[in-house]
């Protein structure tokens, strides 16, 4: 298939979808996603949004963010998505996103190394509130069409102008689809990993396809570890138990059934005194208890944490569960500016395949909805500002398209996660050497 389209979207997560949302209507958008609509990382988040409650509490959500960051977060990223906080919330609530109330006004709760409530959610499904809610509303637009089990393959591309997608159907037939723009919202890396929180078709691609077309990249060696995923024997996904367990109440214990931490440290932090401890019980896991914060506040609160615990075996209302830590949030990405453009001319990049380094070396908690969904607007915006026709039509040798790349594309599969495994070895070296210096 070979086809001119307005713009594409790779992916269909939260990010990819409030972007499409932001568009006028008259520009034709198409959706690509490699296997179903919604198997997007977007829709496991469990925590919920932070949001900016009000001008006092902006020094102290700066601070929060730079220093779980540790610092080494772009200062302007931040206090765009700071701001921009209130706006985003409020389109969402437009869209029919329901957050939590109590006597009628929104509710806040508190996660690890956050100074003050200011997160926003949904019973413990925030992530799948939102981007539901935003696929119905992208459902009935009649300019965006979504097409499934399509993974991009590669860019069309020419001296640094983007001019569309190379994608692979479920047949393996390879189509070209060429636009005005491309938008890359593929999501994260966790399926290059065997203990990951993210759903196993999610390889990062877009960051070998990045460094075949020489698209910048940034602090691809930054990946979050999250500290409490249930611990399992089985192979596949690792469920996640949210920060906001923790964050309302639940606590950390050793064989010894002694707590042995700060429950709310910074991510990276926890997981490394949670690794420490595990390597002197010479366990897999720690244990976590709820049961403080009562039964009917947990099935309440957390009903799918509760309900998934069970059918595991667990009753987190009357016993503790096992806990490990597992890959789970990629902060690095292809680097862009404050728009969400990339190095290359007519292509952005939004969400976790992203990195504005608003994270700088570790995320806060329940800041990556938030930042997904405050850069894919502001891409929107910069785009229509510049917006040019490419007035093409699609020549394999007019784009330096060679077909025989994609002949074996289980070997390009297995390219691409070498590509990346070995980027991400090479980023580690140069930012050890660059804390040394500093």
């Amino acid at each position: 298939m070979n086809k001119k389209i307005d713009i594409i979207v790779v992916g269909t997560g939260a990010s990819g979808l409030f972007y499409a949302l932001n568009m006028p209507e008259e520009k034709q958008i198409l959706m690509i996603t490699k296997t179903s609509v919604d198997a997007s990382d977007s829709y496991l988040a469990q925590g919920g949004i932070c949001v900016l409650k009000n001008e006092d509490d902006y020094d102290s959500f700066f601070e929060d963010t730079l220093k779980a960051g540790h610092y080494e977060n772009d200062k302007a990223s931040v206090d765009v998505m700071i701001r921009n906080s209130p706006e985003i919330i409020g389109d969402l609530m437009s869209f029919g996103v329901e957050f939590e109330k109590k006597n009628g006004k929104l509710a806040y709760t508190k996660e690890g190394a956050h100074s003050k409530a200011r997160i926003l959610y949904h019973e413990d499904l925030t992530g799948k509130e939102i981007t539901s809610k935003l696929l119905a509303q992208v459902k009935a637009k009649k300019n965006i069409a979504i097409l499934e089990e399509m993974t991009m393959v590669d860019l069309i591309c020419e001296a640094n102008v983007c001019y569309g997608v190379v994608a692979c159907d479920k047949k393996g037939c390879i189509n070209l689809f060429e636009a005005d723009y491309v938008v890359l919202a593929s999501g994260g890396l966790g399926g290059l990993f065997d203990s990951s929180t993210n759903f196993s078709h999610l390889t990062g691609d877009a960051l070998a396809i990045a460094l075949k077309r020489k698209i910048a990249l940034e602090n691809i060696s930054y990946i979050q570890i999250h500290p409490t995923t249930l611990y399992s024997q089985k192979p596949g996904r690792r469920f996640l138990i949210s920060e906001s367990v923790r964050g309302e109440g639940a606590v950390l214990y050793n064989r010894k059934m002694e707590r042995f931490v700060d429950e709310l440290l910074p991510r990276d932090l926890l997981t490394r005194a949670i690794r420490e401890q595990m390597e002197k019980d010479a366990s897999d896991f720690v244990w976590l208890s709820m049961k403080a914060m009562g039964s009917e506040n947990i099935k309440n609160r957390f009903p799918n944490i509760y309900r998934h615990c069970l059918e595991e075996g667990y009753d987190v209302t009357k016993e503790f569960i096992p806990v490990t830590p597992a890959q789970h949030y990629f902060m690095g990405g292809i680097k862009v500016n404050l728009d969400s453009k990339t190095s290359m001319d007519h292509l952005y990049a939004v969400g976790e395949i992203s990195c504005n380094r608003v994270h700088g070396a570790n995320r806060l908690a329940s800041n990556s909805l938030l930042e997904s969904l405050v850069f894919a607007k502001r891409a929107a915006t910069d785009m229509m500002k510049r917006y040019e026709t490419i007035a093409k039509n699609i020549e394999q040798e007019k784009y330096s398209i060679d077909m025989d790349d994609f002949k074996d594309l289980e070997k390009l599969k297995t390219d691409y996660k070498e590509s990346i495994l070995a980027e991400i070895e090479r980023s580690k070296v140069v930012e050890l050497f660059n804390h040394a210096k500093a």
